[in-house]
């Protein structure tokens, strides 16, 4: 096409200008032919150097062809480098100077090259205004010697301007688009190419009208064509992808799992082609901004040798000036010296201020840290043992109806103070930047049915029900840190309950990209509830923000969840997503890339087996609970012998020593705060005579305050109160099969 041009230009310009100036066109046609091949070779530099210099020749005697090829050609060096603005000012200058000269082929080649720059920026308005505009000039080109190529050019055009449409939900007007060009691939032979670049388009228009059968179908035929021809690796990617997003669509997951690896292949086989493009993009980058520094530099040297006449004539004026100026400015320099000594003491004395203020600051911080800290430790003692009592209560299949009741409205309630007080503590660790993400191996279904059954007794209390869905090629184990991806879930949940009266809540997890060891997964929570003004999505997330509506009575909460949720998703190094509409409910979703965890399935099946056994035939096994607190020792005394285990009491670390010299024992549940002795103290002077039992240590308190040192004191693991049953029970089995089996290898050794 390049080519085209320049030919159609030599022919031209030979009958308009006059012979003045035929031998300076005649050197221009040679420097744009000379630039062109050096383009075609690669050798960027000297053909970026050639159009400069046919483009201010052809300036300089306003010969408006040479302008607009040097133009296009330098439009074309600019997006090659990357840099879009350049080549949008050269593509406007080609089409201003194609338009004073009235020739259409130029004038559409302006247009289809703005069209295509705008499309690349996704302006998908804009780029349909200048397609529109190629083809309008591009039919009026009339040469039967280049019929071939006009037909090429119009095809270039139409499937672009099809492409647009369809980007810009313009489907009415693509589809008579892709009409047209079936119609001329038909008439005309066309290359594999272009058969295979119009199904692609043509599947992209399926889609969009949810035809994923026929875009299927329309894919695979534009793949088949592309493969045949071998070139276009980036498009054949995007094929497969299209392809694969669309067989997952219509069901056909097979499909996509096949077509989405044939994506990745052909991804990796173009970034590997790319990566070799861009040593000589980076190297003509170097050069070209060096030939610009030069020609900078030149253009200085030319004009200091202009001023240096001038400056000689001036230099006694400026000699007196000097002195003069030098004598303002020593005058000026002793005032000055004169207000500084003033201002550095008022800056020391204010720095002394701000130093008061900062430690103010860090002692009320310690302070506010301190006291949260231990309110928090009193008030999840009594709570162990209400959220406790009242779970060994439920478990009795006696209660009548009322008092089942009764006790599940309890239990939500002792459940939501604690999630509260959870709430407080996690906003103080974010604030002191104390939070850290673990890795460990998760089932992704065990783990969102668990978090959904915690809102059993509120789905009943609020009509509503949640619906979980999880993409088929999701794998089944990942590494993660549970606990923070739960916690953002159960948040997110929970507000769609607290918004929803008699609706389904959706929990989701999509796939977004796989490979042999990452998994990109996004997780959806949408509801149909009464949803959250535009105007607030901004504000929602902040700390105890809430929907300032007087119909919301009974959606009053701290304010916290959001706003913790988003920091935990900031965590992961993603962000959180809103999509709402008052009255027809609300959609929250982030994307989160995981290792997976490719040896767990036979690890954990393994695993499981060993535990069951351990609980299935637990009751041969003792277990010392140290515990000061009355209440706290029913309840844990209670949950062991409910699961088979033999329980001894223990009030403070003394008895508990005591009680390990002259009983055996299989584990021990060590309370830290206890009156005469702490778990701590207890728990070092027990691994000076046994360093074998495992102990568990039991704590109300964070256990991001007590997990650094744990290790050093000798505690094996830690049990946070109130904990899940499952959780209790798991760690419990967890320690005590760790324990028999290093006894197993002892003994064998």
């Amino acid at each position: 096409m390049k080519t085209n041009l320049l030919i159609c230009f030599l022919s031209i310009t030979s009958l308009t200008f006059g012979q003045r100036d035929r031998e300076i066109i005649k050197q221009i046609d040679s420097i744009n032919s000379t630039a062109l091949i050096y383009y075609d070779n690669n050798d960027i530099v000297k053909s970026f150097n050639g159009f400069n210099k046919a483009k201010a020749l052809s300036e300089t005697i306003k010969d408006d062809y040479g302008n607009a090829i040097a133009n296009y050609s330098l439009g074309n060096i600019y997006i090659l480098m990357q840099n879009d603005n350049a080549a949008e000012n050269c593509y406007k200058a080609m089409l201003k100077s194609a338009k004073y000269a009235k020739d259409d082929h130029l004038i559409a080649n302006a247009y289809i090259s703005l069209g295509k720059l705008y499309k690349s920026n996704n302006a998908f308005e804009n780029a349909i205004s200048y397609f529109e505009n190629a083809l309008k000039y591009g039919l009026n080109i009339v040469n039967d010697n280049e019929k071939q190529q006009i037909q090429a050019f119009l095809f270039d055009v139409r499937i672009n301007l099809s492409e647009a449409y369809i980007n810009n939900n313009q489907l009415a007007q693509a589809l008579i688009s892709l009409l047209k060009i079936e119609e001329n691939l038909k008439s005309n032979t066309a290359s594999t190419y272009s058969n295979g670049y119009f199904n692609y388009i043509y599947g992209l228009y399926f889609v969009k009208q949810d035809l994923y059968n026929n875009a299927n179908s329309r894919f695979k035929e534009a793949i088949t064509f592309l493969e045949e021809d071998n070139k276009n690796l980036k498009l054949l990617s995007k094929a497969y992808e299209e392809l694969s997003l669309s067989s997952a669509k219509s069901g056909n997951n097979e499909d996509a799992y096949i077509a989405l690896l044939k994506h990745n292949n052909y991804r990796d086989r173009f970034l590997n082609e790319e990566e070799l493009k861009k040593d000589l993009v980076t190297k003509s980058k170097f050069l070209i901004e060096d030939y610009k520094n030069n020609a900078h530099l030149a253009n200085i040297e030319k004009l200091e040798q202009q001023q240096a006449n001038n400056k000689i004539k001036m230099v006694n004026l400026i000699i007196s000036i000097t002195l003069l100026l030098l004598f303002a400015s020593l005058i000026t320099l002793y005032v000055s010296y004169t207000s500084k000594r003033k201002l550095s003491k008022t800056l020391e004395i204010r720095n002394m201020e701000l130093e008061r203020t900062k430690e103010q600051a860090l002692k009320s911080s310690e302070l506010k840290s301190k006291f949260i800290s231990n309110v928090s430790h009193e008030l999840r003692t009594p709570l162990y043992g209400v959220v406790g009592i009242t779970s060994l209560l439920l478990s009795n299949n006696n209660l009548s109806y009322r008092d089942t009741k009764l006790l599940k409205s309890l239990k939500y309630s002792g459940d939501y103070l604690l999630n509260l007080i959870n709430d407080i503590l996690q906003v103080s660790k974010m604030e002191n930047q104390k939070v850290e993400l673990k890795n460990i191996s998760v089932n992704v279904k065990d783990l969102l049915e668990s978090i959904a059954n915690t809102f059993e007794y509120r789905l009943q209390e609020t009509n509503n029900k949640i619906k979980i869905y999880i993409d088929s090629y999701v794998p089944e184990y990942i590494k993660c840190d549970s606990v923070r991806l739960s916690q953002v879930l159960i948040n997110l949940i929970g507000n769609s309950v607290k918004f929803t009266e008699s609706g389904t809540i959706n929990l989701r997890a999509r796939l977004m990209s796989l490979d042999n060891n990452q998994v990109g997964l996004r997780f959806e929570v949408e509801d149909d509830g009464i949803g959250i003004p535009e105007e607030k999505f901004k504000t929602i997330f902040n700390n105890f923000s809430q929907l300032e509506d007087e119909s919301n009575f009974n959606y009053q909460g701290t304010g916290l969840g959001l706003s913790i949720t988003k920091k935990l998703i900031e965590l992961f190094e993603s962000k959180i997503e809103l999509e709402s509409e008052v009255g027809k409910g609300s959609k929250f979703s982030f994307n989160v890339n995981f290792e997976i965890d490719n040896s767990r399935t036979n690890a954990i099946s393994d695993s499981d087996n060993k535990q069951n056994n351990i609980i299935s035939g637990s009751k041969k096994y003792r277990i010392l609970v140290a515990e000061d607190n009355k209440i706290n020792q029913i309840v844990t005394k209670n949950l062991l012998n409910k699961e088979g285990y033999l329980c001894t009491i223990a009030n403070n670390g003394l008895e508990a020593i005591e009680q390990i010299k002259n009983n055996n024992f299989d584990l021990i549940l060590m309370d830290i705060n206890m009156p005469l002795m702490n778990g701590n103290e207890a728990t070092m002077a027990i691994r000076k005579f046994n360093d074998t039992i495992p102990v568990i240590a039991l704590t109300a308190a964070d256990i991001e305050e007590v997990k650094e040192d744990h290790k050093n004191i000798g505690y094996d693991d830690i049990i946070t109160k109130p904990f899940d049953n499952y959780e209790f029970y798991q760690i419990i089995s967890a320690n005590i099969n760790k324990q028999r089996d290093i006894t197993k290898f002892i003994k064998a050794s």
